[in-house]
């Protein structure tokens, strides 16, 4: 699917698809906005060597699993960013690979599947930046996009709050996998993050010639898409973190548990082995042990083992042993 938003010169907008295109490129002034979403990757090719694009940008942007960056060439700037299609509050999410090839006059989108961002920006306020310059309207749909993650991470902070009372309540190892695999995600998300702060930490540092600086608008907008980004990859952080911290604990509380029940079980193999010594002792059948030919001596041995039990046993209580 195709479809282009055309500002043109006198400021009127114009909503349709490819045919849009050649009217664009006939009028000496105006912006364009051209979305291509599920396109062939030959289709893509095509018109993006239409317009000019570097053969080595549209190279990385069909590259599957390429990690986010942004590089300059001479009549453009290409951003791989890393987009999502959902995600929801368990940290279930379907990242895609998003690429903006944002030129002077032209912003070109492009995207496999859905992109949530995308969609409303297109359908809101896309015109109003586009407006302004077509690198307005990229900041905003990466700024959009962080604001989704930003939504659930803060939605999942409720669930790991919850799920570290269940842990102190009743912790058990199917409460314990939620949390390895909570944090088998975060490191994910986390190192995605990374690349993005990456990102605007260049674009904050360098002057692009299709990002300048020197606009005061765009540097702002440049600075509200870090410090989101900045606060999601410390969100991730800070989660990736607790979530170590109740690992750790519920380890130690399984180990302490394991250390009381050995602790009773050493006390009453301790109450059992002199008693047993003295049972093996008195059972090895020889004809001259001095104790058999005494009337009362079986008694006489229960005796000392009995009492022998209960002495132990009374020791380890006044240790606290039991």
């Amino acid at each position: 699917m195709i479809r282009t938003r055309w500002l043109d010169g006198e400021g009127q907008e114009h909503l349709g698809g490819e045919e849009l295109i050649a009217t664009w490129q006939a009028a000496p002034q105006g912006h364009i906005w051209i979305d291509m979403q599920g396109e062939s990757v030959a289709r893509e090719r095509e018109l993006l060597e239409a317009f000019g694009c570097h053969p080595m940008a549209i190279e990385d942007a069909h590259r599957e699993r390429h990690p986010p960056k942004i590089e300059e060439f001479e009549s453009h700037t290409l951003i791989l960013y890393r987009g999502i299609s959902s995600f929801d509050a368990e940290l279930n999410y379907t990242p895609q690979q998003m690429a903006f090839f944002l030129g002077e006059r032209f912003l070109i989108t492009l995207h496999p599947g859905k992109a949530l961002s995308i969609d409303r920006l297109f359908d809101a306020e896309g015109g109003v930046l586009l407006r302004r310059s077509p690198e307005h309207v990229a900041l905003r749909v990466m700024y959009l996009s962080a604001g989704y993650y930003l939504d659930s991470l803060l939605e999942f902070e409720n669930a790991l709050s919850d799920l570290e009372d269940a842990l102190l309540d009743d912790g058990s190892d199917a409460l314990m996998r939620r949390v390895i695999a909570y944090r088998s995600r975060l490191v994910k998300m986390r190192r995605v993050f990374n690349y993005h702060v990456g990102i605007t930490q260049d674009l904050t540092a360098y002057d692009y010639s299709h990002l300048p600086r020197g606009n005061e608008d765009t540097f702002h907008a440049i600075n509200d898409v870090h410090e989101r980004f900045e606060r999601l990859h410390s969100l991730t952080q800070m989660y990736y973190d607790i979530c170590g911290d109740l690992i750790d604990g519920y380890i130690s509380l399984s180990s302490h548990q394991l250390n009381l029940t050995m602790r009773v079980l050493t006390v009453i193999t301790a109450i059992f082995v002199p008693l047993t010594f003295i049972a093996g002792l008195y059972g090895m059948n020889f004809a001259h042990m001095p104790e058999l030919a005494y009337r009362y001596g079986y008694f006489v041995v229960l005796a000392v083992m009995l009492a022998i039990g209960v002495s132990l046993l009374w020791l380890f209580r006044r240790k606290h042993w039991l």
